[in-house]
């Protein structure tokens, strides 16, 4: 390819997202959506009626784009330094039903396709959460999330749970103990954040999104098998879980019997602080498994004029990590978060991305101001940071998850800046503009900066 002109991979999905487009706005006229779940008492002379199944859906398009950056050299998992542009395309069904009083079961059957910018490389906090680890040019199927959930009621105000995305309509008691077991995303329960709900509504940056330290259990698609506790009384939660690691670092193929696995806790204190409503999360977490220190790669390779791989080196150890993630609403339409990760920066990055430690901020407007409440305008930044264990192995030719400029001659912490606006267009329809500026893109300050742009189109009903 001439890295002059402008690569961009259309998908074969153009079509169907047209058809969904037109069919989810007739729904939304017809049969306006609920809002997003929230937590609100239900009257005591109106108690929400449950749900006994559910059947929601959604469609998102998000195609972003760089021009030419500076490049004097380029390694297998470099970002491509021409002007490039990529797409991915997702379509989901979110199906539900209600086993007995406490119990739901969920199945998220989706259709995916398409690429994230340079196969999804090149930078450590990748820039869409809607890019997998894998892509393809045509549609695939797969079953991202299969699992139940089970609530035990300890008392406490009744609480509406409005119908929404794997959640059946109906009420809980305020003070419970869940149960989450089964197929799912780790961050699901952990990590979350109410002013980062991910790449289909609002940031799109993976060190935005989700702590980039936060090292979680996940197949190349970003899912896992496992179970998770919470309990919640009063103003606080407590959250356990164990889930299964992929058998090899970031690959399609999960462990086995659980021999590689990934434990974590999070407790989460709720307060008003400067009037309005807060949280604070401490979590911690210890991934056990196969895996590499980096000196040992580094050792290994010496002398034989061959860049290290960590490969060759794995044994059974363990990689620990925390993160303290915090939110605070300013004003009834303007929130702010933070985030703060790290983890062992000895050994390799098991599943998630090539981040040792990392810090994210931000703030997330809704237009209520110009009359468009349903509208969203957010501004963020992540700086992420390796250890010097891991720069020395990327400076002799080692290759990361998503990182490897074949040398780093030099290094400094990537920095992303994020800007976004999401347009309501009618209800369950929603248009995006997004647009991020990366310093040092794979710790590298000889490459770059780069300027990406990108457009969304989501749909749901």
């Amino acid at each position: 390819m001439n890295p002059s002109n402008l690569l961009i991979r259309p998908g074969p999905f153009a079509l169907l997202l047209g058809i969904g487009l037109a069919a989810l706005a007739v729904s939304a006229a017809a049969d306006p959506v609920p809002d997003a779940p929230n937590d609100q008492a239900a009257p005591d002379d109106q108690p929400a009626a449950p749900e006994w199944y559910s059947l929601h859906g959604q469609i998102t398009v998000v195609t972003q784009y760089h021009p030419a950056f500076t490049s004097p050299f380029r390694g297998p998992n470099s970002l491509d330094p021409g002007n490039r542009g990529d797409e991915t395309v997702s379509a989901t069904l979110f199906a539900g039903i209600r086993v007995g009083d406490n119990l739901g079961l969920y199945a998220n059957p989706e259709i995916d396709q398409g690429f994230g910018l340079s196969n999804t490389l090149g930078i450590a906090d990748f820039t869409s959460g809607e890019a997998y680890k894998v892509g393809s040019t045509t549609p695939y199927v797969r079953l991202p999330r299969a699992f139940g959930r089970y609530t035990i009621g300890l008392g406490g105000d009744s609480q509406t749970d409005d119908p929404a995305q794997n959640q059946l309509g109906g009420s809980h008691l305020a003070d419970n103990v869940t149960i989450t077991f089964g197929k799912f995303n780790v961050t699901d329960i952990f990590d979350t954040n109410s002013y980062t709900l991910g790449p289909r509504n609002d940031f799109m940056n993976w060190g935005i999104i989700n702590a980039a330290g936060f090292d979680y259990a996940a197949d190349a698609w970003g899912f896992t098998y496992g179970a998770a506790a919470e309990w919640t009384q009063s103003w606080w939660t407590l959250r356990a879980g164990v889930f299964d690691l992929s058998r090899v670092p970031n690959t399609k193929m999960l462990e086995r019997g659980f021999g590689e696995f990934s434990t974590m806790a999070e407790f989460e204190v709720r307060e008003d602080w400067l009037g309005a409503p807060g949280k604070v999360k401490f979590l911690g977490f210890e991934n056990t498994g196969d895996m590499a220190n980096y000196n040992d790669a580094v050792r290994e390779a010496a002398g034989t004029g061959l860049p290290p791989n960590v490969a060759t080196v794995r044994e059974y150890s363990t990689r620990p990590g925390a993160e303290i993630n915090a939110e605070q609403q300013i004003l009834p339409d303007l929130g702010a978060f933070l985030r703060l990760s790290l983890n062992d920066g000895h050994k390799e990055a098991y599943e998630f991305t090539d981040v040792n430690h990392s810090i994210s901020g931000g703030l997330s407007l809704k237009g209520t101001r110009w009359d468009r409440p349903d509208d969203t305008i957010g501004v963020a930044a992540v700086v992420s940071g390796i250890s010097s264990d891991a720069r020395r192995y990327f400076a002799a030719g080692g290759l990361g998850i998503l990182i490897g400029d074949g040398q780093l001659p030099e290094y400094d912490p990537e920095q992303v800046l994020e800007l976004f606006y999401n347009v309501t267009i009618t209800k369950g329809i929603t248009f995006g503009v997004d647009y991020q500026h990366a310093e040092n893109p794979g710790y590298d300050p000889l490459r770059g900066p780069v300027d990406i742009f990108g457009f969304r189109v989501h749909g749901e009903f």
